[in-house]
């Protein structure tokens, strides 16, 4: 999770043509091209596929500078950062730039900056096909760059560099994913029955707000059951019959804070917040009492977990503060942002969409003999679509960096581009997956996009894992370890929500993380 908020305006981003006008190097660069057809519509598919014969081969695509500058030091930085955060907001930051350079490609400087980034220069990947580079570990380095241009202190996880900051080419990586690994497997049996009994508590917390004051927000329940049910899940532990009792939400919020203050808006007067959160770091002893309260916590809960640690070479401690991160920080920062957004738009697509889900899932979980299981939810496409289509709209890590190992060449779908090694790249994950040369009808929800065979090709275009959706994590690549573990429980609340409900209706605010969603209807199951 490298981003902050993932409210986005809609944007109908139109991918510029080469300009004649563009320049290409004296000596272009010739290289084979092999041709994919792809598909972006589900609604126009054509019923006869074409020869492989009348595929004309296309030419190999020019070599063009990369358009933009950095600038004059320290007063450029700044005003990119006032632009990206006040001026123009950050879907408009960049789009304005795509218009302005007729480019998804160009040089710019990201935020924070001055003084908390020593080197805020980037080059931009704004396109689904020049995006997917950065996943590429043979191409570009990934040491320290979690959170960008910046890396928050390390006394912020114990003094140690966390396996999300961990290049691949790192020997302590291979290690840590490995005992993430571990931890998903050894958890496996636990998390459906849990899960069914953290989210019951949810669900009769919100109805008990929804009958005394109409609506209930789902912020507040949604945290504690999301990390009760990670404590439960992972560690046999629920966290609320411990020393940390409600307090864990909290706790993590205010640690998160500090590590991603300066990527967040929080709506305080712009000059008090330039200073507080965007120019100096804030300093970590301001949550050292509350980290370690939750580090207590998981080393007395993570027993077995830690022994397997100290087996593979990593110490106990070490082992710890990368489980409390993969936990509070990856886990439940992902549910705290992917979950709302699940809400809000089927919510958002009313009533004849939910009907159409809750009849598919009590469907499927009649036929395993009224119980949720893996195999059920497989045979359930409809709800499966839906949850890839909200990853895809608005997948919970928008921002992506690579740091190029050796000099590369760059396409997106107009131009090539030249990027020195050493050079910064970064890609804002929303435009990649609405790439409307890639998609169609990008800036909509569309529930049944992946249905069928056609839908399910789409999903190599699904990003938000750090990887296409259709490729798995491994110890040699940065793909989140969790990335299953998060598309399942992503499936299991849709589920759970419609075995015990018809339909719902939401209103949808902003929040720092995410969207701020309130429900304002709950009708119970009557069929």
């Amino acid at each position: 999770m490298a981003s902050t908020s993932l409210t986005f305006s809609p944007l109908h981003l139109q991918f510029p043509t080469q300009k004649s006008s563009s320049k290409p190097s004296s000596t272009p660069l010739r290289r084979p091209v092999i041709v994919r057809p792809v598909s972006t519509s589900l609604s126009e598919k054509s019923s006869v596929s074409p020869s492989p014969s009348t595929v004309k081969p296309q030419e190999p695509l020019a070599i063009r500078e990369i358009p933009g500058n950095y600038g004059i030091p320290f007063i450029s930085p700044v005003k990119d950062r006032l632009d990206y955060y006040y001026n123009q907001g950050r879907d408009q930051f960049f789009k304005s730039r795509v218009e302005k350079h007729q480019s998804t490609v160009f040089r710019v400087n990201m935020p924070p900056g001055p003084f908390i980034s020593s080197n805020p220069k980037v080059v931009v990947l704004l396109d689904g096909k020049s995006f997917p580079v950065l996943f590429d570990v043979s191409k570009v380095e990934k040491k320290d760059l979690f959170t960008g241009t910046y890396m928050p202190s390390t006394k912020l996880t114990g003094g140690y560099r966390i396996l999300s900051y961990l290049d691949p080419s790192e020997p302590m990586h291979a290690k840590l994913k490995q005992l993430l690994f571990f931890l998903l497997k050894s958890s496996r049996d636990r998390v459906i029955p849990e899960f069914h009994t953290s989210f019951t508590e949810l669900f009769e917390t919100l109805e008990t707000e929804m009958a005394s004051k109409g609506k209930a927000s789902f912020a507040d329940p949604n945290d504690q059951a999301c990390f009760n049910f990670l404590g439960r899940a992972f560690y046999g532990t629920n966290p609320v019959d411990t020393k940390l009792g409600t307090d864990g939400p909290t706790l993590v919020a205010k640690w998160v804070l500090l590590q991603l203050g300066p990527l967040v808006v929080l709506g305080l007067p712009k000059l008090l917040e330039e200073l507080l959160l965007h120019t100096f770091p804030l300093p970590p002893f301001l949550v050292k009492n509350d980290y370690k309260r939750l580090y207590d916590f998981f080393y007395s809960s993570s027993t077995s977990v830690l022994d397997e640690a100290v087996k593979v070479g990593i110490s106990r401690e070490e082992a710890c503060h990368n489980l409390l991160f993969a936990t509070c920080f990856n886990s439940f920062g992902g549910m705290k942002i992917v979950f709302p957004a699940l809400l809000k738009w089927i919510g958002r697509s009313g009533v004849d969409l939910q009907t159409k889900l809750a009849k598919e899932i009590r469907s499927a979980v009649k036929l395993e003999g009224g119980k949720v299981t893996m195999a059920g939810m497989e045979n359930m496409p409809l709800m499966k679509s839906v949850v890839y289509e909200a990853l895809r709209i608005e997948p919970p890590v928008a921002l992506q960096y690579g740091k190029a190992k050796r000099d590369l060449v760059i396409e997106s779908h107009d131009a090539a581009f030249e990027v020195k090694e050493g050079e910064m790249l970064f890609g804002y994950q929303p435009f990649a997956t609405k790439d409307p040369k890639i998609f169609d009808r990008p800036e909509e929800y569309v529930p049944d996009r992946f249905v069928g065979d056609e839908g399910e090709k789409l999903l190599k275009h699904v990003l938000w894992s750090n990887g296409p959706e259709t490729e798995s994590p491994t110890i040699g690549n940065k793909q989140c370890a969790g990335k299953d573990f998060v598309v399942m429980v992503s499936r299991l609340l849709v589920v759970e929500l419609f075995l015990r409900y018809d339909s719902f209706e939401v209103e949808v605010g902003k929040a720092v993380l995410g969207d701020a969603v309130t429900l304002t209807s709950l009708k119970k199951a009557t069929f």
